[in-house]
């Protein structure tokens, strides 16, 4: 897998050659635009506005409207020319308890690998942001930008986020804690809920059921099959007792519980026979 990045960690006077790989992406169907009157693929052109024109991509400039309808063209060896020089330079700023980041700022995740020559003082950075439960913050160009970035241990290396600015991150008027007074029963009861739906993190547990109904329809299509509808959920009705919806969903889940914990126990008890 091809880098996204490549350049230098630094780290108080301790500089270490280091790449970065795409950590994670949205995977799914694609579709092609069609002609629908004879199946013809669309391609996309770039238009002039002003006399119709297709525009080649050989012809075609970057400009900032400045104002209405006024621009200033940028060239992209004018853009390198003022790369700070975090494009080739990640260096960290400071370390900050893991806890304190909220979620809220993360973007985008990459693998960070030391080439031959970093091996030990990525080693060691890594250890240590272990023992301490830091992690570093740094700053790192690319694709255009500057990114604010946290460094972070994982499974022996390190992983970089992307993260965005304080500007970037939306404030919604309204947010917060609901001014309502709850008892102490209900959150009792929703406790034992939360209790009966815990489980351990595997997102191998996890997929995505739009993308299998989607493979299943171009499947039936392809085979000439009639289309199922998917069944949907019924439409619950707003919660008037509260005390009483929490109790009956506790009991539905420990219902559906019951059935998959006899399976585990039969389960085991068949391993031991044979063991026996």
């Amino acid at each position: 897998m091809a880098s996204v990045w490549s350049g230098y960690l630094t780290f108080g006077l301790i500089s270490m050659p280091v790449r970065l790989h795409s950590g994670a992406r949205s995977s799914g169907i694609s579709f092609n635009m069609l002609h629908r009157k004879d199946m013809s693929r669309l391609k996309q052109q770039y238009v002039c506005l002003k006399d119709g024109d297709v525009v080649d991509r050989a012809d075609i400039v970057k400009g900032f409207e400045f104002r209405k309808d006024e621009y200033v063209v940028i060239e992209p060896e004018e853009i390198k020319k003022i790369e700070p020089r975090t494009a080739k330079t990640m260096e960290i700023l400071e370390f900050v308890k893991a806890s304190d980041v909220d979620p809220v700022y993360f973007e985008s995740s990459y693998y960070m690998l030391p080439e031959e020559a970093g091996r030990r003082p990525y080693a060691l950075l890594t250890k240590a942001l272990e023992e301490s439960e830091y992690v570093a913050i740094a700053k790192l160009t690319m694709h255009n930008r500057e990114y604010t970035v946290f460094l972070r241990p994982h499974e022996g290396g390190m992983m970089l986020h992307t993260m965005y600015y304080e500007e970037e991150v939306k404030k919604v008027e309204g947010f917060g804690a609901p001014d309502v007074e709850l008892k102490d029963a209900e959150v009792k009861v929703a406790h034992q809920l939360i209790e009966a739906l815990a489980a351990d993190w595997d997102p191998e547990k996890y997929h995505d059921d739009f993308q299998e109904n989607l493979k299943k329809l171009i499947e039936t299509k392809l085979e000439g099959g009639e289309i199922q509808e998917v069944e949907k959920p019924k439409k619950l009705a707003p919660v008037v007792d509260l005390m009483s919806a929490l109790k009956a969903s506790l009991a539905e889940m420990e219902g559906k519980k019951k059935p998959a914990a006899k399976a585990a126990e039969a389960s085991s008890g068949k391993k031991a026979k044979g063991r026996g």
